[in-house]
């Protein structure tokens, strides 16, 4: 007999074995169209050993490369930060009992999370350019940091007031009872405990912040994505220079993931070592 599951029925033998067959065709064809076009492009010359030649050059990372790759760390290392801060301060607004509050801070989440990304760029890149905000050079960057900041501080603002909302009521009641105010609750209580829970997703978030940092490059910004096909059309390499540039997007992307990962279990850990050393301190010598 089938074990129920909570989605669907867990499959039978047949069921088994037509899901082999599926994903060993899957497979197979997946394989051959990755063969088809690796041939199509070898037979262009794109794959050839002179075409990654010049990745073994310093001129070609220290004048295009790396410039990319500070651009986009710089850009998603300030998203991030001002992200986050704009986050949680948006999402705890939306928790707020003050109306007055809680309404300003759910019309600007709605608001900013409909906008897309690439519109809040260009309009802040055009704003600070016609107010003289900031320096020509960082413009681009300012355009940047701003449309990234706005669209995933609204995103996380969710994220925490889900967060927050996903524990037990019981939490806040214990805390009233306490005479805690409600600022008091939400700082010491609520949100230490939904941090936690939340990082996971977070940390996805976040990657997608480092990833749309590519969109920047529609006002001139200079990053990792725009540089490759700087590269390509330079040296005639389109495809090993986005190989290049996409090996070099998900080695630092999988480099924030395993960096939160370690957080969240150190995290986790902190948590669970607490309780057993608070259980020793309450025991007597003599018990």
């Amino acid at each position: 007999m089938s074990t129920a599951s909570v989605l669907f029925d867990a499959p039978g033998p047949r069921a088994r074995v037509r899901n082999r067959i599926i994903t060993a065709v899957t497979i197979v064809v997946a394989a051959l169209v990755v063969w088809g076009v690796v041939a199509k492009l070898a037979g262009k010359g794109q794959l050839t050993e002179a075409k990654w030649r010049p990745f073994l050059t310093a001129n070609l990372w220290t004048t295009y490369v790396l410039p990319g790759i500070e651009g986009t760390l710089k850009a998603a290392a300030l998203s991030i930060v001002l992200a986050l801060i704009l986050g949680f301060l948006l999402g705890v607004g939306r928790l707020s009992h003050n109306g007055f509050i809680r309404w300003p801070s759910a019309v600007i989440v709605e608001f900013f999370r409909a906008v897309p990304v690439l519109i809040m760029m260009i309009f802040a890149y055009f704003l600070f350019a016609l107010y003289d905000v900031f320096p020509s050079k960082y413009l681009a960057l300012a355009g940047v940091v701003t449309g990234l900041t706005l669209y995933n501080g609204a995103v996380i603002a969710e994220i925490v007031r889900s967060g927050v909302g996903s524990l037990p009521r019981g939490q806040s009641e214990a805390a009233s009872a306490l005479g805690l105010r409600w600022g008091q609750t939400m700082r010491s209580i609520l949100l230490p405990q939904a941090i936690t829970s939340m990082l996971p997703v977070l940390v996805s978030q976040l990657v997608v912040v480092l990833k749309d940092t590519a969109i920047g490059y529609q006002i001139t910004f200079v990053e990792m994505v725009r540089q490759g096909t700087v590269v390509g059309s330079s040296y005639g390499n389109y495809v090993p220079a986005l190989i290049v540039i996409a090996v070099l997007m998900i080695s630092v992307n999988f480099a924030l993931s395993v960096a939160a990962t370690r957080l969240e279990r150190r995290l986790r850990r902190s948590k669970r070592a607490a309780t057993p050393m608070h259980a020793d301190s309450a025991l007597e010598p003599g018990d």
